[in-house]
């Protein structure tokens, strides 16, 4: 049994979602506030599956301000209750992963939303990208349910 390390490894201000927030590379949004975005995962494991990041860096559950955290969990209830309109779901889950042996690819806090239905099992999150038309209309439906327009 190997010791933890009781200090986290530090945030990377290069990761994709960095990226993302500053508008360097492309998403399909489906909501922001002041301290929340949220944006289709490219790679879904079911219709609707939708990301939900704080602004704030922050590198996982072990590192993020209660603060940002509180906010990210706002959003991902809105979230949620829009999946269930827009996509007829029967239930959601949601994950989030923290570190590489918790399973975290991308090192920057972010919650998954993923609509569900009885007797469906989740997609394998194989790397295969989605269309992006497909995820536009998916976008373009969670803000409808969400009461939005941008």
């Amino acid at each position: 049994m190997t010791t933890a390390n009781p200090t986290p490894a530090s945030y990377d201000n290069d990761n994709i979602f960095a990226k993302i927030l500053r508008g360097e590379l492309p998403c399909h949004k489906v909501y922001e506030d002041d301290a929340t975005f949220a944006f289709m995962d490219i790679m879904p494991r079911a219709d609707g599956h939708t990301l939900v990041i704080p602004k704030n860096p922050s590198r996982n559950m072990l590192d993020v301000d209660p603060k940002d955290i509180a906010a990210v969990m706002e959003t991902v209830q809105k979230i949620a209750r829009a999946q269930m309109t827009a996509f007829g779901a029967e239930g959601i889950t949601i994950q989030q992963f923290n570190e590489p042996a918790g399973g975290q690819v991308v090192f920057h806090l972010h919650m998954h939303v993923i609509p569900r239905h009885d007797g469906i099992k989740l997609k394998p999150h194989t790397g295969d990208m989605a269309d992006g038309d497909l995820l536009a209309g998916h976008a373009q439906a969670l803000k409808k349910a969400l009461g939005t327009s941008e």
